[in-house]
């Protein structure tokens, strides 16, 4: 049944014909096939799940809220931890910078606060890592 479907396809009955009429048909599924997998892939791409990514000092705002003007230099890394950058140039500057890109819009969220040290004392807090 196959064979003379490929038969009256290629509209005679030589064996050129129907090797023509075969790959023809081949190639036509193989093209389907592929338009097939495309459109699935690119439905499909929409749902792939994107993680938040933080990064930088992630502080709890009861930690920032602890911090007193005319704490020490310890003081302070023992309640926040170690600063994201030490200015070369301004040792007495500490940034504490946190960054936050979401996965759902990508929208990015940055706080920076900047303690500054008058010779081992706390002497300003600029900024706040707490959100809003």
């Amino acid at each position: 049944m196959m064979l003379s479907h490929y038969l009256q396809q290629a509209g005679g009955d030589s064996i050129i014909a129907l090797s023509l009429a075969i790959v023809a048909n081949m190639n036509l599924r193989l093209l389907q096939t592929g338009l097939l997998v495309g459109l699935v892939i690119i439905t499909f791409s929409g749902c792939v799940y994107r993680m938040d990514v933080p990064q930088g000092n992630r502080i709890d705002p009861t930690l920032v809220k602890q911090l007193r003007i005319g704490m020490s230099r310890n003081q302070v890394e023992f309640l926040l931890g170690t600063p994201a950058l030490v200015d070369l140039y301004h040792p007495d500057r500490w940034h504490y910078i946190y960054f936050l890109k979401t996965g759902d819009d990508g929208s990015i969220e940055k706080r920076v606060m900047t303690l500054t040290f008058s010779g081992d004392l706390l002497t300003n807090i600029d900024g706040t890592l707490s959100p809003g």
